[in-house]
């Protein structure tokens, strides 16, 4: 209710103070009349209307957008239009963001998560995109177009140099064993103690976003080749390949939470596995393998006979539960009869839910097997030791551990009034959806007067500018998100801003390529596509190598924002860059 007074006022404000017109008075002195405007009673005697608006008198004007929108040809004037139509743009983005939670906790993950909210959230970017190529002549909107190409430049690298730098800082956690303990922040601002951790999946969106530029440099390769031929069909070429990735990328989105289910589901098992090696090495009573490296069949015979309380010569359902229950594997929330099911899996071999000697020692020769097999050293999985199978009970921990599974974290509540909530979200995204297709116009208008009364290039104006306006809110809610100092919440944190980069290098782009190629634009844009490439790959390469970001690594962030600048600055103006 705020916002919409806010909102009321704002433009009631504008429409009284700032609008442009003609300045008149009134004066009862004879003049020429070509100065004078009948009133219409007293034709041409008594009062009249004197324009003050003369050949060499006139001053700039302005054009107004939709005919009443207010409009200004100063400095300050611009400034303040900016900053209230990027007020309102911010609206517009903070409305699409609450109907897409919403719907998300109504629908949950898979097309809404995957599809709808990355779309919703690259929606004001790409509106500015599309009224800044469409704005009035081919002439004008080669002008114009440097807007958009600054906010995507602009967003893309806010985001993960600034935004991404503070996620860091405001999520860091005490780093032991190279991984940040969840709620854990005892050493300060420690540059190598100090850090976050994500999941593994994580690092597969760092790297997909750094594929994501693989369009830019298809549209950018005539230019490469310093040739000047090509350059309308390299467009068509770069629209091509970035309709394929954005189709690409939302499936991915889409099934990623099943995979995601499925490789957790198979890394506990894989722990299970690993944790029943450990289990029955300590309770061997001799060696689990012999002289010649082979199962030890006299101590697998006394194990076997351990665990068969009945001593009915099988393992049943419920002996093989009570054995992974005895092992107190709370670490990974696991649930007894799933770990039971596939573990039983394994052994019968025979498929009557019941477990013989002969299945129970090649079931554990198997699993020694894989063990010896994975990233151990090899001169260690000798007879005499079994070291291995302590190393590989670690390294399938840790491969759980980067999964981040949420299984124990609390549950969401569910939705009191679906049908109440749902409309609401959808009342929400039209909303934010109206708001920034009405504001789009003006606001790449007063970009480009700002630039003419200022001389400062329109390209700065909204790379800096802006990216604040369509972004803030993604910036506000993942910080916000990173301060719970958790594994799993800054997984969500870093996937989003690298998510919002790869649909801002593969949506905002098609939007931006299809209007240079429909209205027959020229690609002049070599320095700002190389500022996206060099901080996308960078910071892509850097989030798919590893996992876990001590303090240290947000000062490589930090740097790249003002680099960015400066690198387009010199490329267009010392280097004539275009």
């Amino acid at each position: 209710m705020a916002n919409n007074s806010l909102f009321l006022l704002t433009i009631s404000t504008l429409l009284i103070s700032t609008v442009a017109g003609r300045l008149i008075t009134t004066t009862t002195t004879t003049s020429s009349s070509s100065d004078l405007v009948s009133d219409g009673v007293h034709d041409g005697y008594g009062v009249a209307l004197r324009t003050f608006l003369s050949a060499g008198e006139e001053p700039e004007s302005c054009e107004q957008t939709y005919g009443f929108m207010p409009c200004t040809t100063t400095i300050l004037g611009n400034l303040f239009l900016i900053l209230v139509y990027g007020y309102l743009m911010y609206l517009a983005a903070t409305y699409l963001s609450a109907g897409s939670e919403l719907l998300l906790e109504i629908l949950g993950p898979g097309l809404v998560g995957g599809l709808l909210l990355p779309s919703l959230g690259a929606l004001p970017d790409a509106m500015l995109i599309l009224v800044s190529g469409l704005s009035g002549t081919v002439e004008v909107a080669q002008e114009q177009v440097s807007v958009g190409m600054g906010l995507l430049a602009g967003s893309t690298v806010m985001l993960l140099t600034a935004i991404w730098g503070s996620c860091v800082i405001v999520g860091k956690c005490d780093i032991e064993n190279s991984i940040a303990i969840d709620g854990q922040d005892t050493k300060g601002f420690n540059l190598v103690g100090s850090g976050v951790t994500t999941d593994i999946w994580t690092s597969y969106s760092a790297m997909i976003m750094a594929v994501s530029v693989l369009p830019f440099i298809v549209v950018q390769f005539p230019q490469i080749m310093h040739s000047t031929s090509g350059r309308h069909l390299a467009v068509l070429i770069g629209l091509i390949v970035s309709v394929c990735l954005l189709i690409s990328y939302c499936i991915y989105q889409v099934m990623q939470p099943k995979l995601q289910r499925r490789r957790l589901a198979f890394a506990k098992h894989k722990h299970v596995r690993s944790r029943i090696l450990q289990y029955l090495k300590k309770r061997a009573l001799g060696r689990l393998l012999d002289d010649r490296g082979e199962p030890n069949k006299e101590v697998l015979e006394k194990l076997f006979e351990s665990i068969d309380v009945d001593g009915d010569k099988h393992l049943s359902h419920s002996e093989l539960r009570a054995l992974v229950v005895g092992m107190r594997l709370y670490e990974i929330n696991l649930k007894e009869d799933d770990a039971v099911d596939k573990v039983l899996r394994d052994f019968d071999k025979s498929e009557n839910n019941l477990i013989d000697f002969e299945e129970f020692k090649v079931g554990i020769s198997n699993w020694l097997t894989e063990a010896k097999g994975s990233k151990i050293d090899v001169h260690t999985a000798g007879p005499d030791t079994l070291k291995y199978i302590h190393d590989y009970y670690e390294e399938t921990k840790r491969e759980h551990d980067l999964l981040v599974d949420d299984a124990g974290d609390d549950e969401e509540e569910g939705v009191d009034d679906p049908q109440r909530t749902t409309i609401k979200a959808v009342l929400l995204l039209i909303l934010g959806s109206a708001i920034a297709a009405v504001v789009a116009d003006p606001l790449v208008d007063t970009v480009g007067n700002f630039s003419t009364a200022t001389g400062i290039p329109s390209f700065f104006i909204s790379f800096i500018a802006l990216p604040l306006a369509t972004n803030s809110s993604e910036a506000v809610s993942a910080i916000i998100f990173a301060t719970r100092k958790k594994k799993r919440s800054a997984s969500l944190t870093f996937s989003e801003l690298y998510g919002a980069a790869t649909m801002n290098n593969i949506l905002c782009l098609s939007v931006f390529l299809a209007l240079v190629y429909m209205r027959g634009l020229t690609w002049d844009f070599s320095s700002e596509v190389l500022v996206i490439v060099i901080v996308c790959v960078i910071m892509g390469v850097f989030g798919s190598l590893r996992t876990t970001f001590p303090i240290w690594t947000s000062f490589i962030a930090f740097f790249l924002y003002p680099f960015s600048l400066i690198l387009v600055y010199v490329l267009d103006y010392f280097f004539g860059w275009s």
